[in-house]
């Protein structure tokens, strides 16, 4: 017969949190407003956008104005889109602070991600300040004294 299984220990106490992963966080939750504030920016100069497209070769059969409401709507689902790379940087920057390795490497490809978009889509002056805030809490995040705090995972 099998005995029950026992409690198991408690966990080591986690070491506390290094400065640099700490600053990232920060980091992190300012490219969240910098980055919805740059999308925002971009639905309110709507106008400049909706001329700034008229002004490209298209099909001579597209109108203005359905060149208007595709910026228009376009506009406004990159603005979600947005929203929604904003809270996936914070869920994984919060999973970083505590240790989380594959965290840190989701944070890295979001990243990545990120400064492609912001560079292509409709760039602005407050997308280029979320990038530089972007790749500065990625940064953080492979500092020297922020790598200790990521364990690789035992080999199996």
């Amino acid at each position: 017969m099998t005995e029950p299984p026992e409690p198991d220990a408690p966990a080591p106490p986690r070491p506390p949190v290094p400065q640099p992963v700490r600053v990232s966080w920060y980091l992190w939750i300012a490219a969240c407003v910098v980055m919805v504030s740059g999308f925002g920016y971009s639905l309110a100069d709507e106008p400049r956008v909706v001329s700034l497209m008229l002004e490209q070769p298209r099909d001579p059969r597209v109108t203005a104005a359905q060149v208007s409401a595709g910026v228009h709507a376009s506009l406004w689902q990159f603005l979600v889109g947005a929203v929604v790379f904003a809270l996936l940087f914070l869920l994984f920057a919060w999973k970083a602070q505590d240790g989380t390795r594959s965290a840190r490497s989701v944070l890295t490809v979001l990243a990545g991600a990120t400064i492609v978009f912001q560079a292509v889509i409709y760039p602005n002056w407050v997308k280029v300040a979320a990038c530089a805030l972007v790749v500065a809490a990625t940064a953080c995040l492979y500092l020297p004294g922020a790598r200790p705090y990521f364990p690789k995972l035992p080999k199996r």
